[in-house]
């Protein structure tokens, strides 16, 4: 078995595929950023909250600590975005 290397910056990829990765790397921020919202990250403490204003920025806190994983490797689901990504363009393309 051969593992291939896990891809975390779109370095040394074409233009387009460059475009797909981004666009993969963000949907597993919005992923991981729904997951911590369901962890209880950023909920407002009940004894020392700061009231409506915490609970409007949270969402905020969430995606740049989402952003962060994803840039430090994240679970992988970048990647296999991208590949499947990459594997239906080249599909389409051999039509």
């Amino acid at each position: 078995m051969q593992l291939e290397p896990m891809l975390t910056t779109a370095a040394g990829l074409s233009s387009q595929h460059s475009q797909l990765f981004e666009k993969a790397k963000e949907m597993e921020v919005l992923f991981l950023a729904e997951m911590l919202s369901h962890a209880g990250l950023g909920n407002p403490s009940q004894q020392f909250g700061g009231g409506i204003g915490e609970e409007q920025f949270s969402s905020f806190l969430r995606n740049a600590q989402a952003r962060n994983m994803v840039e430090k490797g994240g679970l992988g689901l970048a990647q296999t975005i991208f590949a499947s990504l990459v594997k239906s363009e080249e599909a389409r393309h051999a039509r």
